[in-house]
């Protein structure tokens, strides 16, 4: 059996932008102590809520870095470093292990795509030449391209390929996957509103969104349910269904930000493409925040 990187919910967090657009270290610092404050169990740093596509080499390795000191080993640190180049993505990995993370998120390539057997090849290529734990993620709905049960149970072969993070929205694949592949591979919903599904399939937790305005509510939610407590898990997941909806009516992550922003943490915006939130749907997520106590 492989070591489980972590159990619960953890946060995808936000990347903040001062008003010219650069990273700003401090309020990340701000966000990473917030969330350790109220229960998060493990920080992402860099995935796709980061915004990862915009930032520069030198702005990825160096809020990776950032992040592992900042955490100071009270949580562990995964560290997003996919590419659609493979030898990229083994040279984010490699500076990444050497920040000290403690894992790796590695999305499937997108654009160029490629097949299952190139998937395969793929990670192998990069787990050949790292020594983390590496969680692989699918999302179907940005790169074009899904991982079938069949392929996980090929990667789940390789001793560092030890988790995936399943946001294909299919729970019948997730299913197969976790008949196939058994304790080889871990699971961890990449959707906030699959949460006590995959967990009832034998998810080890969520790598969350909703995490980074609601991180005690959403670990509460892995916690429950782990605890035997799979009504109050439910209930939990239930009723932030339509803060949920809300968080994911535009291109993710401009509604988290748009959310953090309003309830105070000034995170900036988006770098473009994203562009800010339009007011028809800031009003509903104003709506949202205000039902759960977030904002006045």
């Amino acid at each position: 059996m492989k070591k489980t990187i972590f159990t619960g919910a953890a946060v995808a967090i936000v990347t903040p932008m001062n008003d010219d657009f650069s990273v700003n270290y401090e309020k990340l610092g701000e966000l990473i102590d917030f969330q350790i404050n109220n229960g998060t169990d493990a920080i992402v740093i860099c995935g796709t809520t980061g915004e990862s596509a915009t930032l520069t080499h030198e702005e990825h390795t160096k809020a990776i870095d950032y992040t592992v000191k900042k955490v100071a080993g009270r949580v562990p640190v995964i560290a997003g470093t996919g590419s659609n180049d493979t030898r990229y993505a083994v040279e984010l990995s490699l500076e990444a292990q050497k920040s000290g993370a403690d894992a790796l998120l590695l999305v499937t390539p997108y654009y160029n795509k490629t097949t299952q057997a190139g998937l395969v090849r793929h990670f192998t290529y990069i787990a050949d030449r790292v020594n983390l734990p590496m969680i692989v993620y699918n999302v179907p709905s940005r790169t074009g391209l899904d991982i079938k049960p069949e392929t996980y149970y090929e990667l789940s072969k390789h001793p560092n390929i030890v988790a995936a993070k399943e946001a294909n929205g299919n729970i019948t694949s997730v299913a197969k996957t976790a008949s196939l592949c058994g304790d080889n591979l871990d699971i961890y919903s990449g959707s906030d509103e699959l949460i006590v599904p995959i967990l009832s399939l034998g998810g080890k937790g969520v790598i969350s969104v909703l995490s980074n305005i609601m991180p005690r509510e959403t670990h509460e939610i892995c916690a429950k349910f782990f605890s035997g407590d799979v009504e109050g898990s439910k209930k939990l997941q239930l009723d932030c269904m339509s803060l949920i909806e809300a968080l994911f009516c535009e291109t993710n992550p401009i509604p988290v930000k748009e959310a953090l922003n309003l309830m105070g943490f000034g995170v900036g915006n988006c770098r473009m493409p994203l562009c800010r939130m339009q007011e028809k749907n800031i009003a509903v997520l104003k709506e949202e925040l205000k039902k759960h106590n977030l904002i006045s």
